[in-house]
């Protein structure tokens, strides 16, 4: 059949919006959509909140790992339970602790990247606490009960983990600590997932559990890309959600490609 001139301009357009549709529908394919948050030491994922809220509504799926902080064992395992549940490629969240639990979680085959938020970016031999030695903090020493889990003290909390967050919050949060097993912070990894994955690094400037120079050497040796966050506490992912999120988001966006 012989179609006129206007009838061809028309398949030639048709043709090309579908073409453009997918295009469109591919990109959007390449954004990994699920996202899970792995909390660090002393405190429960409810922290996640702020940035759980901004995530879902940009149309992520995102779950929360309640870790028992009662071995670096069983906080792996409690994450990996996550990551069995999930549907398509991960990117992995962690803050402080958490990053010692999503470099050895991450190695799993769900996982496209990883998101370091003020938090340990161990290697081979590494500890938290070795690693804190070399690069000290400005907090007050930790409180062990005599069973053998840390806490910090609740006058020293608001100061040390949370000074940018509103008072009242961070005198709440410190007498909602989760005693965090010892045994943690000497805790090394054998196989660093962020080695053979592509990571991003949050580092809070202001930071006074974590060094912030230890931050950026975690970062530079991971060949992380890297935000620094003027004024951040340790608790950066409540204090700058919107931050956090987006760093989340760039990697979901670029993870994959």
């Amino acid at each position: 059949m012989k179609l006129t001139l206007g009838q061809s301009i028309k398949i030639i357009a048709l043709s090309t919006v579908c073409l453009m549709a997918g295009v469109s529908t591919a990109a959007q394919a390449e954004n990994v959509k699920n996202i899970v948050l792995v909390h660090g030491a002393f405190v429960g994922g409810a922290g996640w909140r702020p940035v759980y809220d901004i995530l879902t509504q940009d149309g992520y799926k995102v779950t929360l790992v309640q870790e028992p902080l009662t071995s670096f064992k069983e906080d792996v395992a409690a994450t990996q339970r996550v990551l069995d549940q999930q549907d398509g490629p991960v990117i992995l969240v962690g803050h402080s602790y958490g990053g010692t639990i999503i470099s050895e979680a991450g190695n799993d085959s769900h996982v496209a990247g990883l998101v370091y938020i003020a938090a340990h970016a161990l290697d081979v031999g590494e500890s938290s606490g070795g690693n804190g030695k070399k690069y000290p903090n400005s907090a007050h020493p930790y409180v062990k009960t005599p069973d053998g889990f840390m806490m910090l003290a609740p006058a020293n909390y608001p100061g040390d983990f949370a000074a940018d967050l509103p008072a009242k919050q961070a005198k709440f949060e410190a007498q909602a600590q989760m005693p965090t097993a010892a045994g943690i912070f000497s805790t090394t990894i054998d196989n660093p997932a962020w080695k053979t994955k592509p990571s991003w690094y949050m580092v809070a400037k202001a930071d006074k559990i974590i060094n912030p120079d230890l931050e950026r050497m975690y970062a530079q040796r991971a060949k992380s890309h890297t935000v620094e966050v003027a004024g951040a506490s340790h608790s950066v992912y409540e204090s700058h959600p919107k931050e956090v999120a987006a760093l989340i988001e760039q990697a979901a966006a670029q993870a994959v490609k």
